[in-house]
């Protein structure tokens, strides 16, 4: 009698089993209306509050995405602007710790058709690998930027950052552009990621020594100032003797040209 209860038992999990993965096949595909999320509600970091399609377009024109960038979105809530992005040629990642939010705009891209080069993931952007980036953008709060702003300082020279509204703290922009007729959430902030120059560099028989704030560079050459010195990425450009020079780094080297004047320039740190 025993052996009999164990064996119907048995039979009747497996029944169970069977029809719940009949059930499980035979189910609709998750749908995005399943799901609505409601602008202000409570995100990881921030509430949720989308941002409206003519500020991604801006956004995207300001970074001047090409199909070549790999952009990422961090906290990329309903998947707007990675789709927005894909849409353009270019392949595009968001990081949203809400799941549903996740599944939501996963269902949008496949809708858009643009699946093949929208990806999302559940992930803390905290905890997230922005290295292969040649885009950045985000949505966030100025002190949650700040937080951000190490990290994305180390990234690859000529990286593009475009913020919605919220700014670097005292990293000035390198461009800003506001919305005409627009009521809220208007301005699209670009920060270029500038390569690390500060230091003494061997200028044929002259020092070129700089000093360097985020990408602005302050500096003597042969002992004396120079002027209107920045970086963009991994190009620098400085007044010096009356003339304008502009180059190149890579690595221990700059090269570059004098405008209106033949011949060039290099530099090698020392």
């Amino acid at each position: 009698m025993i052996r009999l209860a164990v064996s119907f038992a048995r039979a009747r999990l497996f029944t169970f089993a069977v029809a719940g993965l009949l059930l499980a096949a035979t189910a609709p595909a998750w749908s995005q209306s399943e799901y609505k999320p409601e602008v202000g509600m409570d995100g990881k970091d921030v509430v949720w509050v989308p941002t409206d399609q003519p500020l991604v377009q801006t956004m995207l024109n300001l970074a001047k995405v090409t199909a070549q960038d790999f952009l990422m979105d961090l906290g990329s809530g309903d998947g707007r602007t990675v789709i927005a992005a894909a849409k353009r040629g270019l392949k595009a990642h968001g990081i949203e710790y809400n799941p549903m939010m996740v599944e939501l705009a996963k269902a949008r891209a496949v809708a858009e058709g643009v699946a093949d080069r929208a990806s999302f993931e559940k992930a803390d952007l905290f905890e997230s690998d922005f290295s292969k980036a040649s885009v950045i953008t985000l949505f966030l709060l100025d002190e949650i930027n700040e937080r951000l702003r190490p990290r994305l300082l180390d990234l690859k020279p000529g990286t593009r950052i475009v913020s919605n509204t919220f700014t670097m703290g005292d990293w000035t922009t390198d461009e800003s552009v506001t919305l005409p007729k627009c009521t809220s959430w208007c301005t699209a902030h670009l920060w270029i990621i500038p390569a690390k120059v500060e230091g003494t560099w061997r200028m044929g028989e002259r020092d070129l020594r700089l000093s360097q704030t985020y990408q602005m560079l302050k500096g003597t050459l042969g002992g004396k100032p120079i002027a209107d010195a920045r970086m963009s990425g991994d190009r620098i450009s400085f007044t010096a003797d009356g003339m304008r020079f502009v180059g190149t780094v890579s690595g221990t080297k700059m090269t570059g040209t004098m405008e209106g004047h033949s011949g060039g320039w290099s530099a090698t740190r020392r």
